[in-house]
């Protein structure tokens, strides 16, 4: 049984981890996409659409970027009909996730290997769910009848989107209609909203600077701590940030921005109107890091469940494991398991095997535009782990003479 007190300290402690070692990273690759977007005049963005037929290849290289933020601007592109169901599994097959800083800083040559193989796989299945189907036509016809879910209680409707063969919805694509300007103006409530966007691009690169130091440091336990220390400065930027990101999502997007989320913008007016999207996306992405933090918490407090174990017992059964634990929805059991891969504890084919399954928090705006599209890319993410990751576990040690635990783990 849980306390009271219990769940607070979870709460707290998942809403200050879920910004730093999160939200934090997400920021910069989404930053960095807006900027492209903006300097270009969204080349990038139309270049994408245009050569459809590179979509597994181009879905693949955004989610290698470390981090999610690459593979979250992927998401809203398939609602518009813009890229294949296919690109969008090759973009979570090969995302890396928060977990790719953990293995960067602390085994380098396991992430090369690892993350590598990821890409050749999600390249291959892309390809192979636009050319053969494997169920996806059912999938999308069912998907096309349902009404596009809205990120804020706007209304959807078709405006002049050409769909593709991956995604069909009749002639045309959803388009968000909150394309002018905020949803509201008020005197109190939207410079309030310009303050809070600003202060949030502070706590973010706080935040950053906080989370590369505890990856260095090799992700160790952070005391719940008010301060000027380490621990102390961890727990206030990332209950700030949280704080702000809430505030951004549930209030502040109706007053600044597009009064939308979970979708990519053709194009930037200015600088600060980039920096602006870039913290209503990651915002929204906070918030239900947030839950699904809570949610993984609460239930191994509640079961007593340890993933890490259960993945290192399994024998020839840990890269299925690690295919598994990728099915759960954001990156903080990737960064334990990563974290235990670091310190010895599972084998280099679970790792890889996880790698090719987790969807990371590119899951999430998914889930929230188009829930039954979601599931269906994670489960599809699953299956090519799983049979890489066993086939890893046959010939990585035996054929190759390479070690399954440890492997490219730098020394202390």
């Amino acid at each position: 049984m849980v306390t009271a007190a219990e769940a607070v300290d979870i709460a707290l402690v998942s809403m200050r981890d879920g910004y730093v070692q999160v939200s934090a990273f997400v920021a910069v690759t989404v930053l960095l996409f807006g900027l492209i977007q903006y300097r270009t005049g969204g080349a990038l963005l139309r270049t994408i659409e245009e050569n459809e037929r590179y979509g597994p290849v181009f879905g693949a290289l955004m989610g290698l970027t470390p981090g999610c933020g690459g593979a979250i601007v992927m998401m809203p592109l398939y609602v518009r009909g813009t890229v294949s169901f296919g690109t969008v599994v090759a973009t979570l097959m090969a995302t890396a996730g928060d977990s790719a800083f953990v293995i960067l800083a602390l085994a380098p040559e396991a992430a090369l290997y690892s993350y590598a193989l990821a890409f050749a796989a999600a390249i291959v299945f892309g390809y192979a769910i636009d050319r053969f189907g494997l169920g996806v036509g059912r999938v999308d016809d069912a998907v096309a009848r349902l009404s596009p879910a809205t990120t804020d209680g706007g209304v959807v409707e078709t405006a002049g989107v050409a769909g593709n063969p991956g995604h069909e919805y009749g002639t045309d694509g959803p388009v968000h209609t909150h394309e002018s300007g905020p949803d509201h103006e008020s005197r109190v409530l939207t410079p309030l909203s310009h303050a809070a966007h600003v202060v949030w691009w502070v706590a973010a690169v706080a935040a950053l600077v906080l989370g590369i130091t505890y990856l260095v440091r090799g992700a160790p336990d952070v005391a719940f701590t008010f301060g000027l220390g380490f621990d102390g400065l961890f727990t206030v930027v990332g209950l700030v940030g949280t704080g702000l990101s809430v505030y951004l999502y549930g209030v502040g997007r109706h007053y600044i921005g597009e009064g939308s989320v979970g979708r990519v913008r053709e194009s930037f007016a200015s600088a600060y109107e980039t920096f602006q999207h870039a913290a209503m996306e990651t915002s929204f992405v906070t918030v239900w890091v947030i839950v699904a933090y809570l949610v993984y918490e609460y239930a191994i407090v509640l079961t007593g469940f340890d993933v890490a174990a259960a993945a290192a017992a399994a024998g020839l059964l840990a890269p299925v494991g690690g295919a598994l634990i990728g099915l759960i929805p954001g990156c903080g059991p990737q960064i334990v398991l990563a974290s235990v891969y670091a310190q010895g504890g599972i084998p280099f084919s679970a790792l890889t095997a996880n790698a090719i399954s987790q969807d990371g928090d590119a899951l999430f705006p998914l889930i929230a535009i188009d829930k039954k599209a979601a599931v269906v890319a994670s489960i599809y993410t699953t299956i090519p782990a799983i049979l890489v990751g066993v086939g890893l576990a046959l010939v990585w040690g035996p054929v190759f003479g390479l070690p399954e635990f440890g492997f490219g783990v730098l020394g202390p």
